[in-house]
């Protein structure tokens, strides 16, 4: 009985820091709550509405969706993207992983320090800039590296820009911007792995390439599910590369070659607002689905 009093009576009492502590948090979190569902949830309740109905407001059902599906340009846009997710994502969980790896094997010194900081450089600069970069990197006649590109092949800029060099040319672009970031973060969550694993794994005659195989990239499988989440995602919102290299070619890159141009030629085009909506919608099914399959295959929340 007097344990028990005793134990009722120490959890009334928490300390007052401790209260304090979780006040704050609470403040932290109720402001992005606020700005998740201002420009989030109902911008996403609103897509809804819009999907399911037609510009009187009346419930259609699933028909915006059979109508922009059945659209000349849809199957072509959506080849597009699918094609681009595929270099998109294999190129950054092999490349990232890679890079990260070698970094981590230099020392924290002045290298290790500079390579950090030229990975991150890129990431700083907003999709439009970068693509307008590349746009100057592209073309033969003014780029720096133009020998390379006439060795390539490329003589001209609508030559470089041809339609199927594109996915592989919006991964390059999107590499070069976004990579660096997840760089940074796969070089952070490799310094947290313990050091007694590490030295485990040398006593037990381990090298380099067995360790990062067997030790460091298993423990790195959360973080990697993590990235690909949000890059399959990004990535499926393609948009401001094809948009702006379709201004800056005349048209010859397309003005649709994504779905996301076609949502934006649905509505400023066309004005059709439903068939956007409804597009918009199916991008975000596709992307929480995807979520969530790697969530669950990966044991993303699993305790470790």
């Amino acid at each position: 009985m007097t344990l028990t009093h005793s134990s009722a009576g120490s959890g009334r009492g928490r300390p007052r820091g401790t209260s304090r502590q979780s006040r704050a948090g609470v403040a932290f979190v109720a402001g992005y709550v606020l700005l998740l569902i201002a420009f989030g949830v109902l911008p996403t309740c609103y897509a809804i509405y819009f999907a399911f109905t037609n510009a009187s407001g009346s419930f259609t059902g699933i028909s915006n969706f059979v109508t922009t599906a059945q659209d000349f340009r849809f199957a072509d846009s959506l080849s597009h993207v699918a094609l681009y997710l595929v270099f998109w994502l294999l190129s950054l969980v092999m490349f990232v992983v890679v890079l990260a790896l070698l970094l981590h094997r230099l020392s924290s010194g002045p290298l290790s320090q500079t390579l950090r900081f030229l990975y991150y450089i890129p990431g700083a600069l907003a999709g439009a800039a970068s693509v307008l970069v590349w746009l100057f990197m592209l073309d033969p006649t003014v780029s720096p590296v133009s020998s390379l590109l006439e060795t390539l092949g490329f003589h001209t800029f609508g030559e470089v820009i041809a339609p199927g060099n594109l996915a592989l040319l919006f991964t390059i672009i999107a590499f070069w911007t976004g990579a660096g970031g997840w760089i940074v973060v796969m070089y952070g969550a490799l310094n947290n792995i313990p050091k007694d694993i590490m030295e485990a794994a040398r006593i037990d005659g381990a090298n380099g390439w067995q360790t990062a195989w067997r030790v460091q990239i298993p423990m790195l499988r959360k973080w990697i599910v993590y990235m690909v989440i949000l890059a399959f995602a990004g990535g499926a919102q393609l948009f401001v590369e094809p948009q702006l290299l379709s201004l800056a070619s005349n048209g010859v890159a397309g003005r649709d070659y994504s779905l996301n141009q076609l949502t934006y030629d649905f509505a400023f085009q066309m004005n059709n607002i439903n068939g956007a909506a409804a597009v918009s919608v199916e991008l975000l099914v596709v992307s929480v689905s995807v979520a969530g399959v790697f969530v669950a295959r990966s044991g993303f929340f699993d305790a470790d």
